[in-house]
């Protein structure tokens, strides 16, 4: 089903009017290409042109060109079609490989297979066909290989910096604006290279899983890159690489038969999907999270920055346009029905895991995104966003509130319990409320997680509304909430008694001790409320707080002497809005218009 959809995703890039939004043609992918060597039709090096980069994080990136796709590398030597490394090109050593050879006294072995590296990128341009091997281009390529391409590298500028980053290369005539592997007889090669009808000598015939053809079955897929802790060189979903993954006598891809063109068409739309400038994947903890639909939606466009993205600005103009879009009914048409997936992806040693997957209408994953938003809606500052992001909210909950100390596997569980409508993962839960216990702090980002965790946990015969509220709810029936609700009580008594001298309250010493096992502290603390009321000076405030303390405890029967997981959510929630009301400003009653109608007989 992933692959049949990724298929389906390919062909409808394919048919893209417009062509900038076409992925490549089979046998072809986009390269990042630092360096392009500029030849003329004798072979003789003219100038290298050091492409433009773009800053990506910390990170330059080069311009990315098309070229004849990547064969699969391993451990063995194997170049690709007229672009490479400048250790398979120019048969120069890569500087952290040649110093671990000397360290290991391998440095001649390093250097003869630099040389092999080289015969073999050449031998693979001289198998070419007598037609593309007659084009000029492809003629100037190998006149310059056979001439001491890198000295006639290495008297340019540029050769220094070439010499020192192993960096990709390619060619291109001067006179052309195209690559040499673009040319017109280069590119009838490579688009008919493992075309399915004859499959390479070795290639196995099936029924391909994809597309329920019979033909040739691809026995190495293409490495998907882009998946965040996964190998640099890219992973495999796909992959029998150990006589112990083989069965029924089948090697390789013969144990999953998918045919070249469907292999080459899922693994090109998910390393699309993946590439650092996509629009349609974020990053929550481990998991690499990429969607797509059926057919084109403007949802694909924004749905990361409506979950995970962190610009406050963009992500709260998103989430009032899909709760727009919701009411006026935009999603109750075909709209609604056009088919949306959802790919969770981490990686696994050589391989990649699929985390989740999730298929369903476009109309449910905007009323599940929705509700995403309802679980989490809480009272709030003036400075707090009305949509936290999912980022924000697992840092939060984090410790010392740094992303490397998420829980693996955390925000891509929570990815899954967003489309899927399950229950959010009790980590998360506990997560929040042992930040709360540690850092004696109940904030709007911790008390919005541990809502929604509680709304969702909450059995068909509960009310979650009620059981988690809003906002302060002062007929709420839970003890747990109730306690919360007096702690933070008892602390503004505290400080209003001080004058805001303390340097030290009652939550520092006592908040998890209160949150946990209440029965043992909140006597002591009740204790301490009668002095610090004595020291209020306004008689009319300590009448007030007597009174508020009055509600709370008339729901109170006992303090119980220990608190469940989900109560001390409850206790953190009843905190936070009693403490949000305090700070609330109330507005001043209307003045009632003076009455005149005595005044008037006379």
């Amino acid at each position: 089903m992933i692959l049949q959809a990724l298929y389906g995703y390919y062909q409808r890039r394919q048919a893209a009017p417009d062509p900038a939004a076409r992925l490549p043609a089979f046998g072809l992918e986009f390269k990042e290409v630092p360096f392009i060597l500029e030849l003329d039709e004798a072979g003789v090096l003219r100038s290298v042109i050091n492409t433009p980069r773009q800053q990506h994080g910390s990170k330059l990136i080069a311009s990315r060109y098309l070229l004849p796709q990547g064969v699969k590398k391993t451990s063995g030597i194997a170049a690709n079609l007229l672009w490479d490394n400048a250790e398979y090109v120019l048969a120069l050593p890569d500087p952290k490989k040649l110093e671990a050879a000397r360290a290991k006294g391998k440095e001649s072995e390093y250097l003869d297979r630099l040389r092999e590296m080289q015969a073999t990128f050449l031998a693979r341009i001289e198998a070419l066909p007598m037609e593309a091997r007659s084009d000029p281009g492809v003629a100037a390529v190998l006149a310059f290989l056979r001439s001491q391409p890198a000295e006639q590298v290495a008297r340019l500028a540029v050769g220094e910096e070439i010499a020192a980053s192993n960096p990709v290369l390619t060619f291109r005539l001067v006179s052309d604006t195209e690559m040499v592997s673009q040319r017109p007889l280069v590119a009838k090669h490579v688009a008919g290279v493992g075309d399915e009808a004859g499959g390479d000598a070795e290639s196995e015939v099936g029924l391909c899983l994809v597309t329920g053809e019979s033909g040739a079955v691809e026995r190495l897929h293409a490495a998907i890159k882009g998946v965040w802790g996964a190998q640099t060189a890219g992973a495999n979903i796909v992959s029998f690489n150990l006589p112990a993954f083989n069965s029924y006598g089948k090697t390789q891809g013969g144990n999953a038969p998918v045919s070249p063109a469907a292999a080459f068409a899922y693994t090109t739309a998910l390393n699309a999907l993946l590439a650092r400038d996509s629009r349609q994947r974020m990053q929550v903890g481990d998991a690499s999270t990429v969607f797509w639909a059926a057919t084109p939606d403007p949802m694909e466009d924004w749905l990361a920055e409506l979950i995970g993205g962190d610009d406050p600005d963009a992500h709260a103009q998103q989430v009032r346009a899909l709760f727009g879009a919701v009411r006026s009914g935009a999603f109750d048409g075909a709209r609604g029905t056009n088919r949306f997936y959802v790919l969770g992806l981490a990686p696994n040693a050589a391989r990649i895991a699929v985390r989740f997957w999730h298929a369903a209408p476009l109309r449910d994953i905007a009323s599940r995104v929705i509700a995403w938003f309802e679980d989490l809606r809480m009272a709030r500052g003036p400075n707090d966003p009305e949509h936290p992001s999912l980022f924000r909210l697992l840092t939060a909950t984090s410790v010392q509130g740094k992303a490397d100390n998420i829980p693996p596997r955390l925000g891509g569980d929570i990815v899954r319990s967003i489309f899927t409508g399950a229950p959010f993962p009790a980590l998360w839960l506990n997560a929040a409320v042992q930040r709360c216990r540690a850092e004696r702090q109940v904030n709007y980002w911790r008390a919005a997680a541990i809502r929604a965790c509680l709304r969702r946990s909450m059995s068909d015969d509960h009310d979650s509304s009620r059981e988690t509220p809003t906002m302060l709810d002062t007929a709420n029936p839970s003890v747990a909430y109730r306690m919360g609700r007096l702690f933070a009580a008892l602390e503004k008594i505290q400080e209003e008694a001080s004058g805001g001298s303390l340097n030290t309250t009652i939550r520092e010493r006592y908040y998890g001790a209160a949150s946990s096992t209440p029965a043992a502290v909140f006597t002591t603390l009740l204790r301490l409320k009668n002095h610090h009321l004595a020291k209020i000076s306004a008689k009319g405030r300590a009448v007030q707080f007597e009174k508020l303390l009055a509600e709370i405890m008339s729901g109170i029967d006992d303090f119980p002497g220990h608190l469940n997981l989900a109560d001390q959510g409850r206790f953190a929630i009843g905190y936070y809005h009693q403490r949000q009301d305090f700070f609330t400003k109330r507005e001043a009653p209307a003045t009632e218009p003076a009455d005149t109608t005595a005044q008037g007989g006379k």
